[in-house]
C-alpha cells in the first residue's frame, strides 16, 4: 500500500501545475529631476528686481544677488542655469505654465503657492515690517499707527506685500508703484510715507538709504513669513534641492553668502 504524505503530494501539484509567466515590471517614469539633468539645464525663474535677493540689468541681460549666487545649486547638479525672467503678478501664471523648474528670488511661502507647487526646507525666516523716512520712522510702530486717514502706503503689485497692506489698511491711502526698483525713491522723496515688507529688505534698503530711510523694528515684524524655493511638484527634485540646502547650510557656505549679501 502506498503512504502518501504531503511532503509527496505538494511535489505532485507543483509538478502538474502550469508555469506562469513572470508579469513584466514597468519601469518608473523619469522625474522632473531626471529631465533636469538629461537636458543639461535647469530654468530658474528671478523677477529681478527684489535686492539683495535678485536684480536684472536690461544693458546686460543678466541677474545678480543672493540667489543668483546661490544657483550654483546647477553646478551640484551638474548641469547649467537658465534664467528666465517673470515678475510678481505673471509670477504664478508662469509658474502653472511650467516656463520654469523652479522659484527663486526671495519668494515667501503661501498655501496658494504651495497648491500648485512644493518648497524646499525655508531658506530665512522674517516677516512683514514698515520702512518710512529716518525722521518719521517713530510714527509707525503699529498697524494702527499707519492705518490713518492722511497716512500714504505705497506697495508694489501683485505680490505678498500688497496682499498684506489690503488685508490690513481699512483707512490710509494705499498707492500702487510698478517699477520696484524705484519704490525706495518715492519714500525717500517724500511722495509716500512708508512701504511694509520683508525684514529682510528694509534692512537692505536702510544700508542703501544710509540715514534716510530706516527700517521699523525689522527684528519684531507684524506677521510670521519664510523664504524658501519654490518647485515644480516632483519629489526626487524636492528631495535633492533640500540635500543641497541642508549640507549648504551645514557647512557654512550658506551663511557666507548671507553675509555677502545681507550683512
Amino acid at each position: 500500500m502506498i503512504r502518501i504524505t504531503a511532503a509527496w503530494l505538494a511535489a505532485c501539484l507543483l509538478l502538474s501545475t502550469p508555469l506562469q509567466a513572470e508579469t513584466p515590471v514597468a519601469a518608473p517614469s523619469p522625474s522632473r529631476l531626471d529631465d533636469i539633468i538629461a537636458r543639461g539645464t535647469l530654468r530658474v525663474g528671478l523677477t529681478g528686481d527684489y535686492m539683495p535677493f535678485s536684480a536684472f540689468d536690461p544693458t546686460t541681460t543678466s541677474f545678480k544677488g543672493f540667489d543668483v549666487e546661490m544657483a550654483a545649486l546647477g553646478k551640484a547638479l551638474g548641469v547649467k542655469v537658465d534664467y528666465v525672467k517673470t515678475s510678481w503678478p505673471k509670477l504664478s501664471a508662469d509658474f502653472a505654465a511650467d516656463q520654469f523648474d523652479m522659484v527663486m528670488g526671495g519668494v515667501s511661502i503661501t498655501l496658494d503657492r504651495q497648491k500648485k507647487g512644493v518648497f524646499s526646507i525655508p531658506i530665512m525666516r522674517e516677516g512683514k515690517t514698515p520702512i518710512a523716512r529716518c525722521a518719521d520712522a517713530g510714527k509707525f510702530g503699529t498697524l494702527a499707527e499707519i492705518d490713518r486717514p492722511g497716512i500714504k502706503v505705497i506697495v508694489n503689485p501683485g505680490g505678498t506685500n500688497e496682499r498684506f497692506a489690503r488685508t490690513h489698511i481699512k483707512s490710509a491711502e494705499i498707492t500702487v508703484f510698478n517699477d520696484n526698483t524705484r519704490i525706495f525713491d518715492e519714500i525717500a522723496q517724500g511722495r509716500a510715507d512708508l512701504m511694509m515688507t520683508d525684514a529682510s529688505e528694509t534692512r537692505y534698503q536702510q544700508k542703501l538709504h544710509h540715514g534716510v530711510l530706516c527700517a521699523v523694528h525689522p527684528d519684531m515684524p507684524f506677521d510670521f513669513a519664510e523664504k524658501a524655493y519654490w518647485l515644480q511638484r516632483d519629489v526626487a527634485l524636492k528631495a535633492f534641492v533640500d540635500q543641497w540646502l541642508h549640507i549648504m547650510q551645514e557647512d557654512g557656505n550658506f551663511r557666507a553668502t548671507v553675509n555677502r549679501w545681507f550683512e
